[in-house]
């Protein structure tokens, strides 16, 4: 048999061709592969839901802000060991957006815990490298931030939002935004940890007084200043909404993301 590789591009079967698949017209198939991979991948390890922890990539161990890192790797450290002894293996995952700072933090304390650990790496032309932590069989790496996105809301049954820029506070607003407007169907367990950064850089209670969002709104999350009360917060939420629900919540499979 022939060697692809051989071939005139004319000649190649339409999914060995890269250059076409590079090019605008393949985009469709780009996008879904980003959708298809990490499914395959998730089944496979019988994953259907996570624990997303959400901050900065310049928050490391040994800087000024060294407290977030050594915290968020001790809370997902602690998650990690409480949701391996349930019952059903595999629940509430760490994921991260697979870089370092928070994330490395994050996906060490999974991994330290003997865990899995899920990372959702995107290229950008600075900081965002894979981490070494990640379990390798769940280390992806993305294109499309929309499709990262969707992986950080599909599975989530909960999410830690430590400080961070532009991209923490992204990804948060979009978490808010769809379990606001009920396109996430599921509950979601969302804390954020540092009540004096937050409250300094996001005034809620301005939206609620300038009735920009409604005064319900600010149910959807909870403040948390240390691992313990990040802790309890998630295990009593998890607890409710998922393992002894008082009502069948909707499948994951009909969110309508």
């Amino acid at each position: 048999m022939n060697d692809p590789t051989d071939l005139p591009a004319r000649l190649l079967l339409a999914y060995q061709n890269e250059e076409f698949l590079d090019t605008p017209d393949a985009r469709p198939l780009r996008i879904l592969s980003e959708y298809l991979y990490p499914l395959s991948h998730f089944r496979k390890e019988k994953i259907t839901d996570t624990i997303v922890f959400f901050g900065s990539a310049r928050t490391f161990e040994a800087s000024v802000s060294g407290r977030y890192y050594n915290e968020a790797r001790q809370l997902a450290h602690r998650i990690t060991e409480w949701s391996m002894n349930l019952d059903e293996r595999n629940r509430f995952v760490v994921c991260t957006g697979g870089g370092p700072g928070i994330m490395e933090a994050a996906n060490r304390g999974a991994t330290e815990a003997g865990g899995k650990t899920i990372g959702l790496n995107i290229g950008l032309p600075t900081e965002q490298r894979p981490n070494p932590f990640i379990t390798p069989d769940l280390n992806f790496e993305f294109h499309y931030f929309f499709m990262r996105k969707f992986w950080f809301a599909y599975l989530a049954k909960a999410l830690v939002v430590f400080p961070g820029g532009f991209g923490t506070l992204d990804e948060l607003s979009e978490i808010l935004t769809l379990t606001q407007t009920e396109k996430l169907v599921k509950k979601m367990v969302v804390v954020l940890y540092g009540t004096t950064f937050w409250k300094e850089i996001l005034n809620f209670d301005a939206l609620v007084e300038r009735g920009m969002i409604d005064e319900r709104d600010l149910n959807l999350f909870q403040y948390a200043d240390d691992v313990d009360t990040a802790f309890q917060i998630l295990k009593d939420g998890l607890t409710k909404y998922y393992l002894t629900p008082e009502q069948e919540l909707p499948d994951i499979a009909k969110s309508r993301i």
